[in-house]
């Protein structure tokens, strides 16, 4: 079994992890009781897992202590929404958009109002266009991580990072990635990365952001819009952004946002696959997914309203501002 290390970014801290080299797919074992295997990187690789045999016979066959895991999770990608392999399986989803042509998404897809954001966008002098990654890109990235330290009620876990730190973080997939600008005389005030599987079926938004100081001017909407025209112009046929929901968190702003730019919630087979006595039980008890999804909506919408609260007094001065 081949065993090295791979650098990630966790909350925008690089640490070093180890992890397996199994069939391809470089597996991460996180957690402590069960010791779940995961794919790293999962929505960025080439193609989707193409031999979860070998994995398990790598998997099952063991390594060292901190490598060892109780249950394997991969998933399927579109356009295969119907489960292919008869492990224990479970739903997970996406974000995405069906792309066919440009103007099939801004008549058919989109409402008027997200038609006029991204008219809006134009009007105030916004220019979007796909751009290379230089100097001046990675200039204009960090411009963006570092104008506020709150964003959606919470600290900005990009905010405060440095140009080698920010060029080293967005250097990833080149070969693979999409990689778009929003101007507003002649400086960045969005951007966005789209990442190709191998194939050229989908392109996922592995970032997008935007200035807070211009969401007047609807730049997010116009790169939405960018992202779009560029998958439809290479033929990709779906644009992804991430989950359209999490766990059992009910609808907010980003998933109507994302609604109204014509992405749909489409459903994905994920599987969990146990490895152990131990993950079995923990499979059956539930205990594979994150606290955070067994705990009932209704007293998670409440710590979140506690959380942002506990923000806006520690930062007045920045939640006034922005």
């Amino acid at each position: 079994m081949a065993d090295h290390t791979v650098e990630i970014s966790s909350k925008g801290i690089g640490v070093r992890v180890s992890a397996l080299v199994v069939a391809g797919a470089t597996l991460v074992v996180k957690g402590r009781f069960p010791r779940v295997a995961s794919v790293h990187d999962e929505a960025w690789r080439e193609t989707e897992i193409e031999d979860p045999k070998a994995c398990l016979k790598q998997l099952k066959v063991g390594g060292p202590d901190h490598l060892r895991a109780d249950i394997f999770t991969f998933t399927q990608r579109v356009p295969a929404t119907w489960p292919k392999y008869e492990y224990p399986v479970e739903w997970d989803n996406v974000a995405a958009v069906p792309v066919a042509t440009f103007d099939h998404w801004w008549t058919k897809q989109i409402d008027a109002k997200t038609r006029n954001m991204v008219r809006k966008a134009e009007k105030k002098g916004v220019e979007v266009r796909e751009v290379p990654f230089d100097d001046t890109l990675v200039k204009g990235i960090a411009g963006l991580y570092n104008e506020c330290p709150m964003r959606q009620g919470k600290p900005f876990w990009h905010y405060g990072k440095d140009l080698p730190t920010v060029r080293r973080e967005n250097e990833t997939f080149l070969n693979r990635s999409i990689l778009i600008g929003a101007f507003l005389n002649g400086s960045m005030i969005g951007f966005a990365k789209l990442v190709r599987d191998g194939q050229g079926i989908q392109a996922g938004l592995m970032q997008i952001v935007s200035m807070i100081q211009h969401r007047d001017k609807a730049p997010t909407n116009a790169l939405i819009a960018q992202a779009v025209r560029s998958c439809a112009d290479r033929g990709i046929r779906y644009l992804l952004y991430a989950n359209f929901g999490y766990g059992k968190k009910q609808r907010d702003s980003l998933s109507d946002f994302k609604e109204r730019n014509g992405f749909q919630r489409i459903e994905l087979p994920r599987y969990y696959i146990p490895l152990t006595l131990l993950g079995w039980t923990a499979l059956r008890l539930g205990l594979h997914h994150p606290l955070a999804e067994r705990i009932p909506e209704s007293v998670l919408a409440k710590l979140r309203e506690l959380r942002s609260a506990w923000y806006n007094r520690k930062f007045p001065s920045v939640t006034k501002a922005f």
